[in-house]
């Protein structure tokens, strides 16, 4: 079967964004298509058909293709939970919790797993289109690599690289890769691509035959500024930065920007809301006054995030926004933080420990070893239909869930509201992605949704930055490298 892999120069070069694009380009082809990252570090994941959980990019690129994501997509997730440590997560399931450099000792005897996970995917598809971590050129984390050249070497799967022109020094970027690899790695790169490239595409003429002149590697192409990947879910926090308030509209909703911040797309749909001013608040800055709803999102590290939360002052500004009568909401491990207690007994997530809750909602929640892992769907207890997803450890109790938030399709309810109606919490993740559940939510605040759900909002998003692949890529160059035979 066919196949092709997009490795990068570095990080954020766009190698997610491209791989979606080039997915659905191939399915509105008529063709099988399936996505496959062997390893991913990020902590927006996703559930799975199969029961498993994977990197939110490659749920993404499964939309792009038109099927349902499995774990096989991307076998090895590795979750940050501190700055040297992560949660591992092996075709969708807890396999323990790694420092960085152990788990640099392990990862090679991740291969075997990696490859046969993809060899599943090929087996039931026309194409497979792979995506890299980070560089390649990262010489010094080569040995026992399965996220860049070990995993092309060890499957036989042509590399096309990527270098991003928007940082600027794009051509020392590949041509210094050339220079960096091993003869062997080098020789799996059959091309090399352009990414965000803005102006008049002819002014780069010249650099593309540079390129080509010293690294001897085919021009695949040169994609112009994709607009239309804002509209996309982002898998890395890095670019939350960037994701501030807009002017005053009629609805202000802020969310703290936590250290471990998880499944931040949930924001998505708010931030497309004409009626809605959504941003994320950096750490050190104040949370808004004016705030009409704050936003408790989820995290990877609940106790951790909530000594973050109180060194920031957040906590202190939470409280002040709740006694001029605002609205708090909790998802996931911002429900767990609006309880009186949080205690993590056996380490599940950091070091054992315990800690006060805001105190918000009467709930105390244990952090127990069992994740749960299920999409759900129900309506809101004030209206609205939703479809989401649980993705957490944690046990929480208390009299609080005796007014629920949300019930589920099979009657039970989900979440807590507080008496008054302004405190309210759940572990759903995707609430905002029907547009029926946002305007109950949008409802109580006095604004309107647009009405537009975020899954169309979304295939549209892809089918524009497919259209745009298909005008600025070669396409039949792709399809010869990944082995496609000639289509009529």
């Amino acid at each position: 079967m066919a196949a092709l892999m997009i490795q990068g120069c570095g990080s954020d070069v766009g190698k997610s964004v491209l791989v979606a694009g080039l997915c659905r380009l191939f399915t509105n082809r008529g063709l099988s298509v399936r996505p496959f990252k062997p390893q991913n570090m990020s902590n927006n994941a996703a559930v799975t058909i199969d029961g498993g959980e994977i990197g939110r990019a490659q749920a993404l690129q499964a939309i792009a293709c038109r099927t349902p994501a499995t774990v096989h997509m991307n076998p090895v997730l590795l979750k940050p939970q501190s700055d040297v440590g992560a949660q591992l997560v092996v075709r969708g399931q807890m396999a323990g919790t790694w420092k960085a450099a152990a788990y640099q000792d392990r990862k090679a005897s991740l291969l075997d797993v990696v490859v046969e996970s993809f060899r599943i995917l090929e087996a039931q598809s026309d194409l497979v289109i792979v995506e890299g971590a980070g560089s390649p050129a990262e010489i010094n984390l080569r040995a026992g690599d399965i996220a860049n050249m070990g995993f092309a070497r060890a499957a036989g799967v042509p590399v096309v690289l990527v270098g991003d022109i928007d940082r600027g020094h794009v051509i020392a970027a590949l041509v210094g890769a050339y220079e960096v690899l091993e003869p062997e790695d080098r020789d799996m790169i059959a091309g090399f691509l352009i990414n965000k490239f803005r102006g008049d595409p002819a002014l780069f003429d010249d650099g593309r035959t540079e390129i080509v002149r010293r690294t001897g590697w085919p021009d695949c192409g040169m994609a112009t500024w994709l607009a239309a990947a804002r509209r996309l879910p982002a898998e890395d926090a890095v670019v939350l930065d960037q994701l501030g308030g807009r002017e005053r509209r009629k609805v202000k909703i802020v969310a703290p920007l936590l250290s471990r911040i998880a499944n931040f797309d949930d924001f998505d749909p708010l931030r497309s809301e004409p009626e809605v001013d959504f941003g994320f608040v950096p750490p050190g800055t104040p949370l808004p006054g004016d705030a009409d709803l704050v936003i408790l999102p989820g995290t990877k590290a609940t106790l951790g995030d909530l000594a973050f939360l109180r060194a920031q002052g957040w906590d202190i500004d939470i409280a002040a926004h709740v006694r001029r009568g605002g609205r708090v909401l909790g998802i996931c491990g911002g429900f767990q933080m609006l309880g009186a207690t949080i205690s993590d007994p056996d380490g599940v997530e950091g070091p054992p420990g315990q800690a006060a809750g805001l105190g918000l909602l009467d709930l105390a929640t244990v952090l127990t070893g069992d994740k749960v892992l299920r999409p759900t769907s129900g309506r809101l207890a004030s209206g609205g239909a939703f479809e989401g997803y649980e993705i957490h450890v944690g046990r929480t109790e208390g009299p609080a869930l005796q007014r629920p938030l949300l019930i589920r399709d099979d009657g039970a309810g989900e979440g807590a509201i507080s008496a008054d109606g302004r405190v309210s919490g759940a572990y759903v993740h995707g609430l905002f992605g029907l547009a029926s559940a946002r305007a109950a939510f949008l409802a109580e605040l006095g604004a309107a949704s647009d009405g537009v759900d975020e899954a169309v909002r979304v295939d549209a998003a892809l089918d524009e930055i497919a259209e745009r692949l298909e005008q600025q890529f070669d396409i039949p160059l792709l399809a010869s490298i990944a082995g496609l035979e000639p289509r009529p």
